[in-house]
């Protein structure tokens, strides 16, 4: 029998497919530092973001045929090594794209109209300084008409261009590798029309854009720097929802301090899960923690389509075996 430790938990759907394509399944967490010993125990481990696979814990578990990543980036998991070790890795790319985008305005929205502050400041301050908080939060502005640069053009930023086209908005795509700029868009009564982007380069977006969201794989050195946001307009909003070190946060903190950035929206940090103070405590950041893809709706679809995937690969090595 196939035994898989969903370490990171899994939806109850996919839990569900599993076991009743005859797999047990453990969602009991298991500390990092144990893993190599219980790992002997089971043929496939199925991981979120907490969870690490490090080439150490693969040499560790010659016995684990399968790695499964509910979500979209891997990098907390040695994909390649693990291959040539003839362990497969699976992901689910797109089950959560469009949860992320919705968070992305969520951002948006709540930085546009000082939101973030505002909820902090209220139910200290609402009950005897009413009218000032009004007059301070009063000069809002609105995303109709304004440009959105999207730094990343896989399928969670292609999502985010059509949220953004429905809103009014003019966006400016960039992406390491070449990209097909047409979206379908669905209408109301669910007509459906092709509407280009425009492509832009990285340095075009940073100088041009209103607003700007990352959705890139990590990378070395961050995406959005000290000079970076020197060559930003002013009252840019910046928008992370994809991976902790895309931003220099000190770099960030300096720009919104001298009003360069007017708010930044973050749902994923450099020091996850603690992340520094002054990040937590600014006026000018929206937070959550790292939740873009924790919706009911796209939790369902990752751990159907992960499972899914799971039964397939044992089905076929079954087979050719």
């Amino acid at each position: 029998m196939i035994r898989i430790l969903a370490n990171d938990g899994i939806d109850p759907i996919g839990q569900r497919l599993l076991e009743g394509a005859g797999f047990t399944v453990d969602t009991e967490f298991v500390p990092q530092d144990q893993l190599p010993e219980a790992l002997q125990n089971y043929d496939a481990i199925t991981v979120r973001s907490a969870t690490k696979v490090r080439q150490s814990l693969i040499d560790a578990c010659p016995n684990l045929k399968l790695i499964g990543r509910g979500g979209v980036g891997m990098d907390n998991i040695d994909v390649e090594y693990a291959k040539e070790k003839g362990v497969a890795v699976y992901n689910t790319p797109a089950s959560s794209s469009l949860s992320v985008a919705e968070l992305v305005f969520a951002h948006l929205f709540t930085g546009i109209r000082f939101l973030q502050d505002a909820n902090r400041r209220m139910p200290a301050e609402g009950d005897t300084k009413f009218n000032d908080l009004k007059k301070a939060y009063a000069k809002g502005v609105e995303l109709r008409g304004s440009t959105i640069g999207i730094l990343g053009f896989g399928r969670i930023g292609r999502e985010v261009a059509k949220i953004a086209i429905g809103l009014g908005m003019e966006v400016l795509a960039y992406d390491l590798y070449p990209f097909d700029p047409t979206l379908e868009v669905i209408l109301g009564g669910g007509i459906k029309v092709n509407v280009p982007v425009k492509v832009a380069t990285k340095d075009e977006i940073i100088a041009i854009a209103d607003f700007i969201t990352l959705h890139t794989p990590f990378l070395d050195q961050p995406v959005l720097d000290a000079a970076s946001f020197d060559q930003m307009k002013k009252g840019v909003g910046i928008i992370n929802c994809s991976r902790g070190g895309l931003i220099d946060e000190s770099a960030l903190i300096a720009a919104l301090d001298n009003d360069k950035v007017s708010f930044a929206g973050l749902d994923v940090f450099d020091n996850e899960p603690t992340p520094r103070k002054d990040i937590l405590t600014h006026s000018k950041i929206s937070l959550s923690p790292h939740i873009g893809a924790s919706t009911n709706e796209a939790q369902e679809r990752i751990g159907t389509e992960l499972a899914n995937l799971i039964i397939d690969y044992f089905k076929n090595v079954s087979v050719a075996e």
